[in-house]
């Protein structure tokens, strides 16, 4: 399947395809067959890596019935087999099936980093920091560049949270393109869709435990994340179950926007599961 960035390679093309285009741009080489069954799960993973990665890297596919001196060159042993090319030479390998958390680890190692993803990068440390108008700010910059990027819509959703501006939180969250982030928007859902129905005014305050959970939600929106936290997790001491799982979700929803690496999602992850265990 050739495209802008996937290419068939034979022994006529390999020279120029491969290691004279290696000299500019990464080339992520697949042999494969077609009597490999490994190959036939390989390959789509890498073709979708390389439409995401938009030209980053190119992949080149070779067939090692049909080129059987391409890898006999390179001392190809068995297949799958992914070799990365860089200035002309090998600069990895990965030999067998492998999951997509491997690959995309061992193509990141082969790209330079670009400037939109470095500004990404910042935009995110910047959340991390709290630093939600200075995010919000590059952010936008970045969507101007890359309108449909996923890292750049989960960050701003993130900001928009606890600004405040839930109707723009939820537009981005429903309308999330499919990625590898996909799964980190869902776990936002949950705040979004009751902060939307809290400005809405359709949660109802029936006892003390609704009233501290939409005061929780309102310590969101005001970007205090930590009392938020805290609120929630005396509701679930009193009820672990509250809402149907509510509560749960919505704390789990706070940590995503406080990301993995901040101290306190870790320990109010232990936390909760020192109050519901």
């Amino acid at each position: 399947m050739e495209s802008d960035y996937i290419i068939d390679i034979n022994d006529e093309n390999f020279e120029y395809e491969v290691i004279q285009y290696s000299l500019n741009t990464p080339v992520v080489l697949d042999f494969w067959a077609e009597w490999c069954k490994p190959c036939k799960t390989l390959s789509p993973l890498l073709e979708s890596l390389a439409h995401e990665a938009g030209g980053s890297f190119r992949l080149a596919k070779v067939n090692v019935d049909n080129s059987p001196n391409i890898a006999l060159r390179f001392g190809v042993r068995s297949i799958p087999t992914i070799k990365a090319f860089t200035q002309g030479e090998v600069v990895g390998e990965v030999v067998g099936l492998q999951p997509e958390p491997r690959l995309r680890e061992f193509i990141n190692r082969i790209i330079p980093p670009s400037p939109l993803t470095l500004s990404i990068e910042k935009a995110n440390g910047l959340i991390a920091m709290r630093q939600w108008d200075e995010a919000k700010e590059l952010l936008h910059k970045i969507l101007d560049q890359s309108p449909e990027n996923p890292a750049c819509l989960l960050g701003l959703a993130k900001v928009f949270l606890v600004q405040n501006e839930v109707e723009a939180a939820h537009l981005i969250l429903r309308k999330f393109p499919p990625s590898r982030l996909y799964a980190k928007a869902e776990l936002l859902m949950p705040l979004a869709e009751t902060q939307l129905r809290l400005a809405r005014g359709s949660l109802k305050i029936e006892t003390d435990l609704d009233q501290t959970f939409i005061n929780s939600l309102k310590l969101v929106s005001r970007g205090n994340l930590a009392a938020a936290l805290d609120g929630l997790l005396d509701v679930l001491r009193d009820d672990k179950t509250y809402k149907n799982g509510l509560a749960r979700q919505i704390f789990l929803s706070i940590l995503e926007v406080m990301g993995e690496d901040d101290i306190e999602t870790r320990e109010y992850r232990n936390e909760l599961a020192s109050v519901l265990f």
